[in-house]
Parts: C-alpha cells; structure tokens; sequence
C-alpha cells in the first residue's frame, strides 16, 4: 500500500499554524499575510497536498466551487462564455466545475444532481428550458444560480441574457427591407433555443405576406459548415428561386455561401445570406456574412460577476439582465 495522503492537519503541524489559518489560507487568502501564504504553500509543495471540497463543504456551508454547465465544450459559442467566465474568476479564490449536458434535458438533471450534492457556491446553467425535476431542483438550491443565453420573464434566480425570438425577427425584417421575397430559413439540431429563432423569423415573415412553409428547412443534426452546403443544396432542389436564407447559425451561414460560390449564384444579388452569432469569420469572408452578434464573454463574465456579488453578500439590485444583441449588416445581404 502508498502512503497516506497528506492532510490538513499535517500541513498545519509543519507550517507551524492552526488548521483554521491554513483552511483560511485557501479559502480566503485576502485574509493571510503574503508571508504566511508563502509560507504554507510551501509546505503544502513539499506534502503534496489535495484539498478535500467535500469535506471542506461538510465543515462550512458550501466549497469555493462554481459550477458551470454548458450544452457543449466543442461549439465556439460557448468557448467564448467560458473566456468570459475565467476572466473575471482569474483573481477570485473561487474554481469552476464544468460539465457538458450535450443538450439534453436528461442529463442536465443528472448533472444538476451531482453537482447539488457537492455543495457548490453558485451554479450557471444555460438557458430557460430545463425539465420539471431539474426546474424543482434550481429552485431548492442553497446557492445563487444563473441562467444564461436566453431572457424571460420566470427566472429561477437570476438571468443574463437575450432574446432569440427578437434576434432572429430583426434578421428577417432586415431581409425583406433589402427586397428579398423568397426567403428561407436553413437550422440545424434545432434545440429551444433555435425554434424560438425560427419563430421569430416566421412571425416576420407571416406579417409580411410571405412566410412560405417549403423554404424551412432543418435537421437534428448538429452544425457544421458542410451540413450547410447540403441543407442549402436541398433547398434549391425544392425552390430553385429562394432569394435569401436565414441560418440558425453561422456555421450553416457558411455552407450556404460555400455552396453559392460553387453553383456560380451571386451574393446578394441573386442570394442574400444571414447567419446568427457573429463569430470572427462572418467579417473576413468575400462577400463578408451578416450576423446576429451575441455577446458570449460579455454573459459569461457578467454572470460570474452577479454570483460572486451574492457570495458576497452584496446581491446585485437588478438580478434579470437583457444584454441585447446587435444586428452586423454586411454585404451578403445588402443588394447593390
């Protein structure tokens, strides 16, 4: 058998302090000299010391854990919430806990349940549609939570975010303005937050006489630039004379020109394109790709922010934040 694992009370013994001034020490180090945290980080180097957050909850009402979950670790989306998020926690005593619910309902539950039991700080979780259970479990939580990426009226605690609906009618509205009439919607995976878009793509469209239910096209499948090209290649193949098209996101945005590019079809001319999210490429591309911007670090930071406030005891006055988006109007959907 190893050795045993060094504990706290050994890294006390050896440092020469109290075990209440080395669990100090960790949890807030603001609160120790900068000669005694030298101090003891040395000798927890030289034992190799683990902290223990379960028994450091048992003994105190909660770890200096956040726990973040997100429906995907892969999507640049949600990397820049992430940034977001460690940016502001760079200086904090806090450490994040990160899970991926793979979008589903399911495991979001099961994950919300792990991390509950561990006593966590705070909890961001994203968007607005959790199931029944995991709605009950927010609820009885003993930390702030954060929902992020949507905006509602119902918030479990508090809220950072914006609406999708209105993101995505602004878009169609923008399109008809340019004098396109035959307008398509292109979505993939089509999760809550991508049906909201598609609805407000659709009432706009319904109000101005032109919402046709053959140019919506979508697939569960996730994302990707070439799952673009082919959704974009089907379309034409049922409505050869689509003169615009909206995607869910900018990955399919990408596909869709792609595409057009290959078949020799003008943008915007002949084609107007849109995408959702305004990643970096969207203004480097020939045409460059208008797009829905959505602030993905400015949500992750603010969010971190609002729990670390309520940690604090300082709880912020508003708590249900509308950060917005912004409409980039570039040339692929802008006629000459």
């Amino acid at each position: 058998m190893g050795e045993r694992n060094a504990t706290l009370a050994d890294v006390a013994k050896l440092a020469g302090v109290s075990t209440a001034t080395v669990s100090r020490a960790l949890s807030a180090p603001d609160l120790v000299s900068a000669e005694l945290r030298g101090r003891i980080q040395e000798v927890i180097d030289q034992l190799g010391y683990v902290p223990n957050p379960a028994a450091r909850a048992l003994a105190s009402a909660a770890t200096n854990v956040i726990g973040v979950l997100i429906p995907s670790v892969t999507n640049n989306v949600f990397s820049d919430v992430l940034r977001g998020i460690y940016s502001v926690l760079r200086n904090s005593s806090m450490d994040v806990q990160l899970a991926n619910t793979h979008y589903s309902p399911l495991q979001e539950e099961k994950l919300l349940r792990v991390f509950l039991s561990q006593r966590p700080a705070g909890l961001i979780v994203t968007g607005i549609d959790q199931s029944p259970a995991a709605r009950k479990l927010l609820e009885r939580a003993r930390c702030p939570i954060v929902q992020i990426m949507e905006i509602d009226d119902d918030p479990v605690d508090m809220m950072v975010g914006f609406s999708h609906w209105a993101g995505a009618r602004a878009t169609a509205t923008h399109l008809i303005e340019q004098g396109y009439r035959k307008i398509a919607f292109i979505g993939a995976r089509m999760d809550p937050r991508t049906q909201r878009r598609l609805d407000g793509f659709a009432d706009a469209l319904k109000e101005a006489g032109i919402y046709e239910e053959q140019l919506i096209v979508t697939t569960p499948q996730p994302s990707t630039v070439g799952l673009g090209c082919v959704l974009f290649s089907e379309l034409l193949s049922i409505a050869p004379d689509v003169d615009a098209v909206f995607c869910n996101n900018d990955d399919l945005a990408l596909g869709v020109l792609f595409e057009s590019q290959r078949r020799h079809i003008d943008v915007p001319n002949r084609l107007g394109i849109c995408g959702f999210n305004d990643l970096e490429i969207m203004s480097v591309t020939n045409p460059p790709i208008s797009s829905v911007r959505t602030f993905r670090h400015e949500m992750g930071a603010q969010a971190v922010q609002m729990l670390l406030d309520t940690i604090a005891g300082k709880r912020p006055s508003v708590t249900r934040v509308d950060i917005g988006f912004d409409l980039i109007k570039r040339r692929s959907s802008r006629r000459q």
